[in-house]
């Protein structure tokens, strides 16, 4: 059976079926189901009493206007142990925030591009070892925007030099692939670039869903590079380029190809790239304007399909949705039967790529939780040890995040997944990670 969210509409339905299906739809909210066997919190070793917490906090959170709303899932052995809803969705009817609503998910696409990609490892067709001019031939002999800063006057200017060597699979999952971000990069030409091919919009943070997927791939791959490949970790479109290479290695659409290996396998039946008509009440919104800096919040407008399913930041989809994938991953790449991934490639994937001889001035901890002490695997922030960082956590737990807000993360020595969902795009976020990270980790009893 197709997801609610295919990339493309189905070829053809008779009248009756489109009525039935029609009906279907409008009737899930009420029909929703736990995304995973609930029990006790005590039955799987965590505390009802302190798991309170979460929600005595977060209601504050609401009450203070610092939140619209927000959902929280925790699973421990695989089990629900906390579900709740918080506040409203933001939207101008008032409706209440609840446990099915659905979430532009920014950033927490690109995992689920990450283990697309890492599916073709398996199937044989792709190496991590490989150029990603393999399969996008704009990715071929790159150039390197190098900065110098003159050291009287200050001023930085560019020059533009042939890369050491071309970017790799490998490279693209790590996020050093010389690539960056039109919103985050200090270089220059690197910005001019992309907002001159539109797939960076000064006016719509991290939205390049407007073009097609050849012309992304074109326009990236003939932009200059940021860093040298292999040398930097820089966060950037890495995974928008890696959701190409899936659909020019597959033959298939980006959303298609997750829908049939990942979506459906795994019956995340909310999560796709755009949210069809039929479930627009489901969509949470943000804050008309940031309630700490009072900026106007913009997201990406998910109403229809996009040109191209942007897998650095086109997904929505609902907190039960991504705690299964959570789950799926925590088991060593499989649920309730259905196998997306062997453990041996899960465990690669979560292991430190970055070492000592990738530059790391921007460590990928303070992008995503504001403190040093974590590294990054292939597609996700992973921590190597249970001390440094300064929040709750151990060795070998691995998670990411979205510009909107939304947080998951995974830790397989307390056999613990945890989602938090919520679209408030606010310097905020960082915080609320943290906050969300202790508040569990204090509930393990």
């Amino acid at each position: 059976m197709p997801t609610l969210f295919q990339s493309r509409p189905p070829f053809a339905l008779n009248a009756l079926n489109a009525l039935v299906a029609s009906a279907a739809l409008l009737a899930l909210p009420s029909a929703w189901a736990q995304p995973l066997p609930k029990a006790t919190p005590e039955s799987q070793g965590m505390s009802t009493e302190r798991l309170a917490v979460i929600s005595s906090t977060m209601k504050q959170e609401v009450a203070s206007n610092r939140l619209p709303g927000a959902v929280v899932m925790v699973a421990r052995n695989g089990k629900l142990v906390y579900s709740e809803a918080f506040g409203k969705t933001g939207r101008a009817d008032g409706s209440d925030m609840k446990e099915d609503s659905i979430f532009r998910i920014y950033s927490m696409t690109k995992p689920l591009v990450s283990t697309a990609l890492m599916m073709l490892v398996e199937d044989g067709k792709v190496q991590l070892t490989d150029p990603v001019s393999k399969f996008l031939p704009a990715f071929k002999n790159p150039q390197v925007s190098v900065a110098s800063t003159h050291p009287v006057s200050g001023v930085v200017s560019y020059k533009m030099v042939a890369a050491n060597q071309e970017p790799t699979l490998q490279d693209l999952l790590r996020h050093t692939s010389g690539l960056a971000y039109g919103e985050l990069t200090a270089n220059a030409p690197v910005k001019e670039a992309y907002a001159k091919s539109k797939v960076f919009l000064p006016t719509i943070p991290f939205d390049a869903r407007g073009m097609s997927p050849s012309e992304m791939s074109d326009t990236v791959g003939k932009a200059p590079l940021a860093q040298q490949p292999g040398t930097t970790w820089e966060y950037s479109l890495s995974v928008d380029i890696q959701g190409r290479v899936v659909e020019a290695v597959s033959g298939k659409r980006l959303g298609d190809f997750l829908t049939e290996r990942m979506f459906s396998p795994l019956k995340m039946k909310d999560t796709g790239f755009h949210v069809p008509a039929a479930q627009a009440s489901r969509l949470a919104e943000a804050f008309a304007k940031d309630p700490l800096t009072g900026v106007a919040n913009v997201l990406i407008d998910v109403s229809k399909p996009p040109a191209n399913d942007s897998g650095g930041a086109g997904g929505v989809g609902t907190a039960g949705d991504y705690l299964r994938y959570c789950q799926a991953m925590l088991n060593g790449g499989s649920l309730d039967g259905a196998r997306i991934l062997s453990p041996s490639t899960v465990r690669l994937m979560t292991a430190d790529h970055l070492g000592a001889s990738i530059n790391t001035t921007t460590n990928p901890g303070q992008l995503l939780l504001g403190v040093n002490g974590y590294s990054f695997g292939l597609g996700f922030l992973v921590r190597s040890q249970d001390g440094l960082a300064p929040v709750h956590g151990s060795a070998g737990e691995f998670m990411w995040a979205g510009f909107a807000g939304t947080f998951f993360w995974a830790e397989p020595k307390e056999k613990l997944c945890a989602v938090y969902m919520t679209q408030s795009p606010s310097p905020l976020r960082a915080s609320y990670r943290r906050l969300m990270k202790n508040l569990v980790a204090q509930a393990i009893n």
